[in-house]
C-alpha cells in the first residue's frame, strides 16, 4: 500500500507540472492598442527599464493582464511595426535581432512583462504572444517617445545642391583657356613675320640698288690690278733668279 501512494503521488505532481505546458496557446495584442505611435499612447519615461533608451529609440512595454486563471507567463512575441515604407516584425527574445527587447520576470518568478526598443516614429501594427496558458489577448502597457531625427533629410538636397556649383567653374574656364591662348599667339606671329621680312628687304633694296652697281665695277678693277702687278712682280722675280743661277754656274777654263 505504501508504495502505491508514493508512486500516485508522484504521478499526480508530474502531471501537475507538465499541464502548463500542455496548454500553451496563442494571443493577440488588444485590438485597441494596435495602430498606435509611442508619442500617441500613454506615456511614462520614468519606468526604470527605459533608463538606458537611446533618445532616438521609442520604448514600449507589453504587458500580460492575467485576467483567467489559467494565464501563463509569456514565452515568446511577435511584434510587428511599420516605419512609413515598409513592416518590420520584431521578435522576442531574439539576441540576433537589431532592435533591443527583453522578457522581465516579476518577484514570483512570472514573467508577465516585455521591452522594446525602436526607431523613434515607428507605429505598432499588431503582434502576436506565445503564453505558458491560456488568455484572451496581451496589452500595451505605455510607451516612452523617442526623438525623431530631423537632419537626416536636410544633407541630401545640400549635397545635390554642391555639384551644381562645382560644375559651373568647369564651364568658366573653357572660354578663358580658348579665347585668350588664340589672340596671344596672332599677335606673336604677325610681330614676328613682320621685323623678319623687313630686316631681309630693307638692307638688300637700300644697300644693294644704287651703292652696289656703282662699287662693284671699281671693287673688281682694283682687284685685277693688284693681281696683275702681283703675278708681274712674282714672274719677274723668278727670271732673275733662273738668270742669277745660270751665271753662277758659268766657269771659264784656260
Amino acid at each position: 500500500m505504501a508504495r502505491t501512494l508514493v508512486t500516485a503521488s508522484a504521478a499526480t505532481a508530474l502531471v501537475a507540472f507538465a499541464t502548463p505546458a500542455w496548454a500553451s496557446s496563442t494571443i493577440p495584442l488588444k485590438s485597441a492598442h494596435q495602430g498606435s505611435t509611442a508619442a500617441a499612447f500613454q506615456q511614462e519615461c520614468g519606468d526604470e527599464k527605459f533608463v538606458d533608451k537611446l533618445p532616438a529609440h521609442d520604448g514600449w512595454h507589453f504587458v500580460l493582464p492575467g485576467s483567467k486563471k489559467t494565464a501563463g507567463d509569456f514565452e515568446r512575441l511577435s511584434l510587428t511595426f511599420s516605419n512609413g515604407s515598409a513592416t518590420v516584425t520584431v521578435a522576442m527574445p531574439d539576441d540576433s535581432d537589431a532592435y533591443p527587447d527583453f522578457l522581465s520576470a516579476t518577484g514570483n518568478g512570472q514573467v508577465k512583462h516585455a521591452y522594446v526598443f525602436t526607431p523613434a516614429g515607428w507605429t505598432l501594427v499588431g503582434g502576436t504572444a506565445t503564453i505558458s496558458g491560456e488568455d484572451d489577448e496581451f496589452n500595451l502597457s505605455h510607451t516612452c517617445p523617442g526623438t525623431v531625427p530631423s537632419g537626416s533629410p536636410s544633407p541630401s538636397p545640400s549635397a545635390s545642391a554642391s555639384p551644381s556649383p562645382s560644375t559651373s567653374p568647369s564651364t568658366s574656364t573653357s572660354p578663358s583657356a580658348s579665347t585668350s591662348p588664340s589672340t596671344s599667339t596672332s599677335p606673336s606671329t604677325s610681330e614676328s613675320a613682320s621685323p623678319s621680312g623687313s630686316s631681309s628687304t630693307t638692307p638688300g633694296t637700300g644697300g644693294g640698288g644704287g651703292g652696289q652697281d656703282g662699287d662693284l665695277p671699281l671693287t673688281g678693277v682694283a682687284v685685277t690690278t693688284v693681281a696683275l702687278f702681283g703675278l708681274a712682280l712674282i714672274g719677274g722675280g723668278v727670271a732673275l733668279t733662273v738668270l742669277r743661277r745660270r751665271r753662277d754656274r758659268i766657269t771659264f777654263t784656260s
